[in-house]
């Protein structure tokens, strides 16, 4: 499988290959088995790529050089190039990988296992697996603290929390938040994590010092039934000022101010808004809205939706290159 491309994508290829990487948009689209790429410039689409059945998470090196695609039906973590989608090699990833976070020294890499209800450990320079982590049922969620010496996981029926230790990889502290957890979200200077759960309809905001919940966010939209207000994904700027969580079947992103922990705003986007993403100087935030096959483009600043951009069937992950 090194060579995705069909030819239909040839010119986009070629395209892709003349264009800078930095601020380049890589998208999965979990049922048309493809990745697309958006010029981060431009807003245009540079090409869409075949990578294998049922991409899902998706991320990219620090340096750039790699770029890492959980093909969840494959059991396998596949690697590509960025500059020309052509496949490096694959990662041994355990049983249908759907989210996965690098170490912010981009080695190892910590990928969430559905099925196995385990978290695996794989050396990104070796690509030999390290370790298991036994975790709660159904682990989907991953993040990873700035200073890299704790990853979290989210175990779905469980409802839990779970801080693995980088070094030894055991679980340290288990915290239990509301039902269906899906993403984990540290803020830049690790004074705060937040949780996404998915129909308890909250984002539990919790201090990693000591493993305790100091504040649920709940969020309410006028004219939406509560049951389709359902958390999902979560970005928190640099600066540590907002917090952006997409509210699943809801269609909305909630703003909230990350400081007070209260929410600001509802922008509406695309239908079934999964995952976020930012560009590397924050100025704007991409969203996959998986019903509706588009990704909506939020400026930053403004709390405003400027843009809608077509890619595959069901995208569900997005990540930016680097600078």
């Amino acid at each position: 499988m090194k060579h995705l491309l069909s030819a239909t994508t040839g010119l986009a290829l070629l395209i892709s290959a003349d264009t800078a990487l930095a601020n380049r948009v890589f998208v999965t689209n979990e049922r048309s088995n493809d990745v697309t790429v958006i010029d981060g410039e431009t807003f245009e689409v540079i090409g869409t790529y075949p990578v294998g059945n049922r991409p899902r998470g998706i991320t990219i090196s620090p340096d750039g050089s790699e770029l890492y695609v959980c093909v969840s039906d494959d059991n396998l973590v596949r690697v590509f190039d960025p500059n020309t989608m052509e496949e490096l090699h694959t990662l041994p990833s355990g049983p249908d990988p759907e989210l996965f976070v690098l170490h912010p020294s981009g080695n190892p890499l910590f990928i969430a296992n559905e099925d196995d209800n385990i978290v695996t450990v794989v050396d990104t320079e070796t690509h030999q697996m390290l370790a298991e982590v036994p975790v709660g049922v159904e682990p989907e969620g991953m993040g990873v603290s700035p200073d890299g010496a704790v990853v979290i996981n989210t175990s779905e029926t469980t409802n839990m929390a779970h801080f693995i230790d980088t070094e030894t990889y055991e679980i340290t502290a288990n915290v239990l938040v509301d039902s269906r957890p899906r993403f984990a979200q540290y803020t830049a200077d690790g004074s705060k994590l937040y949780v996404t759960s998915e129909i308890g309809g909250t984002v539990s905001v919790i201090d990693p010092a000591t493993q305790q919940i100091t504040k649920k966010i709940s969020f309410e939209i006028p004219g939406v039934l509560p049951e389709a207000i359902q958390p999902v994904g979560a970005r928190v700027t640099s600066d540590g000022s907002k917090l952006f969580v997409a509210l699943g079947p809801a269609n909305r992103v909630a703003v909230v101010d990350a400081e007070t922990d209260e929410v600001i705003d509802y922008l509406l986007v695309g239908q079934r808004v999964w995952q976020l993403a930012f560009s590397p100087d924050e100025k704007w935030l991409y969203t996959t809205n998986g019903n509706s096959n588009d990704v909506s483009i939020i400026d930053v600043e403004a709390n405003e939706v400027v843009r809608s951009v077509q890619v595959g069937q069901q995208p569900w992950g997005v990540v930016v290159a680097p600078d």
